[in-house]
This record gives C-alpha cells, sequence and structure tokens, in this order.
C-alpha cells in the first residue's frame, strides 16, 4: 500500500496540539480593517481549536499531523 499523501494547504494552516486537537488561525484579518473595531482586530490575531464537527474531516486530510 503507498504512503497517504498530506493535502499541502490544509497543512500549511494547520498544526497539531500536544492532545492531538487541531490548531488554526482565525479569517477576515487581511483586509479591509477600517470599519473593524479594534478588539474584534485583536482578537483576530488570536490561534483557536478547529470545531470537532470539522476534526473528523481534517484528519483524515492530514494523515501524518
Amino acid at each position: 500500500m503507498p504512503k497517504m499523501k498530506t493535502k499541502r494547504a490544509a497543512a500549511k494552516r494547520f498544526k497539531a496540539t500536544g492532545t492531538g486537537k487541531l490548531k488554526r488561525n482565525k479569517a477576515f484579518k487581511s483586509h479591509i480593517l477600517t470599519k473593524k473595531t479594534t478588539k474584534r482586530k485583536r482578537n483576530l490575531r488570536k490561534a483557536t481549536m478547529t470545531d470537532p464537527t470539522n476534526e473528523k474531516n481534517m484528519k483524515k486530510i492530514l494523515p501524518y499531523l
């Protein structure tokens, strides 16, 4: 059986934590920042965990993470 391929786009966006959960960065921080509040932009800087509903699919496309 050949090795499974990792989806490279996903590998660049997600990191595994020590407990095996997936960490991701938040969206909506790249442009049109003038109308967003300082508090909202500050909260977008922080990384967050991937939602449990998506975790199963993410593990499938990231077999070695």
